[in-house]
């Protein structure tokens, strides 16, 4: 699914090759605020670039965890780095490379905080999706919208599928009774959801988004405070057991770590 979509990115990126010193110094310049067209615009751009960047790589959000536990390996940390080194890929590499397809071709405006625009280069353009959409289409013009379209629907299904999962397992976890109304409602709810998104505008949309995202991210940041002791824990044993030379196991009960019945049955999954 990402493939192509990268595939197309470093084709672009191939074309435009000359262009990449200019564009690297751009971004570094306005987002230290450096570039005189762009003044005044670096809080708005930190407070937007945090919003989109838990998005794209879900950090700090509390859900990567649900498919991390899913994997199997000997030593919970062994998921808990491959889950962090992901965050790189996601932002540095996909979304970098899509910023370099909508700055080579110029398809993007800035908006001003105290009204109208600091670029326009697009008058009437939404912001978001079409961006990438007009940048696409500038190099491949009779595939460039279709291309980005299809993208974005295989994302945004592989995203809505994901999230079940995430909520369907939460349910079972706090239902212990299994009630099979609860679980109806929450499909009739994601439904719900998906058809209220697709009908209503992106900047709805993505509002509902930001305030979802943003209480979980605070929830998860009580997670993390409160769970910090075991993870901790199970980081060191992880450490002392590299510097000796071996390849980490996970032992729950020598390390007076509970609640990890997965791994205390001899399961190696990543509980």
């Amino acid at each position: 699914m990402a493939g192509a979509y990268i595939l197309m990115a470093i084709i672009i990126m191939g074309l435009n090759i000359t262009e990449i010193p200019s564009v690297l110094s751009l971004i570094i310049r306005s987002a230290f605020n450096l570039e005189p067209a762009f003044a005044g615009v670096f809080g708005m751009a930190i407070a937007w670039g945090v919003k989109r960047g838990i998005y794209s790589n879900e950090a700090g959000q509390g859900t990567a965890p649900h498919a991390a536990a899913a994997a199997e390996v000997s030593h919970p940390v062994k998921q808990g780095l491959v889950q962090a080194f992901s965050v790189y890929i996601d932002t540095l590499f996909v979304c970098t490379a899509t910023a370099f397809m909508i700055l080579f071709t110029g398809q993007y405006n800035v908006v001003n905080p105290e009204g109208g625009f600091l670029v326009e280069n697009l008058p009437g353009a939404k912001l978001g999706a079409e961006y990438t959409q007009l940048a696409v289409s500038a190099h491949f013009p009779s595939i460039g919208s279709g291309f980005v379209a299809i993208s974005l629907l295989f994302f945004a299904f592989t995203t809505i599928m994901a999230y079940y999962y995430i909520a369907e397992t939460n349910l079972s976890y706090l239902d212990k009774k299994g009630n099979k109304w609860l679980l109806n409602l929450l499909r009739l709810l994601m439904l719900g959801a998906t058809i209220f998104g697709a009908v209503k505008t992106a900047e709805a949309a993505w509002m509902l988004g930001d305030i979802g995202v943003g209480v979980m991210a605070w929830l998860n940041v009580i997670a993390i405070l409160l769970l910090r002791k075991p993870a901790l824990r199970a980081l060191k044993d992880y450490q002392e057991q590299r510097r000796a030379g071996k390849d980490p196991v996970f032992d729950a009960e020598a390390l007076g770590i509970k609640n990890t019945d997965q791994w205390a049955n001899g399961s190696s999954a990543s509980k």
